[in-house]
């Protein structure tokens, strides 16, 4: 079975942190490009960030980049958003997936096979 699920989202303050967990089971993670996307209400699904499989190269968006840091832990089978400098703004629903397309790109598109059902960030005061 293939699956990915997220945790550690919640309710916090701007200028709070926060770090989200993706969970692989059913393959091997680290092989994989794994990119996180969020949905905000009324909103497009956006790319936010990307881990590479194999050489561990990141992208990030622009509104996120300097706060934002991806990485994985193979052990764990898992990859890591860890959310700093939190703003109003990174509200959204949080999704991570994976893509095929070895994040050539931060665009939805059909290389994005798998998603987990999502977690909840919510930034307000």
């Amino acid at each position: 079975q293939l699956q990915l699920v997220e945790s550690g989202g919640g309710l916090v303050q701007p200028g709070g942190s926060l770090r989200l967990s993706c969970v692989a089971s059913g393959f091997t993670l680290d092989q994989y490009s794994i990119g996180w996307f969020r949905q905000a209400p009324g909103k497009e699904r956006e790319g936010v960030s990307c881990i590479r499989g194999f050489d561990n190269s990141t992208r990030y968006a622009e509104s996120v980049k300097g706060r934002f840091t991806i990485s994985r832990d193979n052990s764990k089978n898992t990859v890591y958003l860890q959310m700093n400098s939190l703003k109003p703004e990174d509200t959204a629903v949080y999704y991570c997936v994976r893509d095929r397309g070895g994040c050539q790109t931060s665009r939805l598109h059909d290389g994005l096979e798998y998603w987990g059902k999502g977690t909840l960030v919510t930034v307000s005061s």
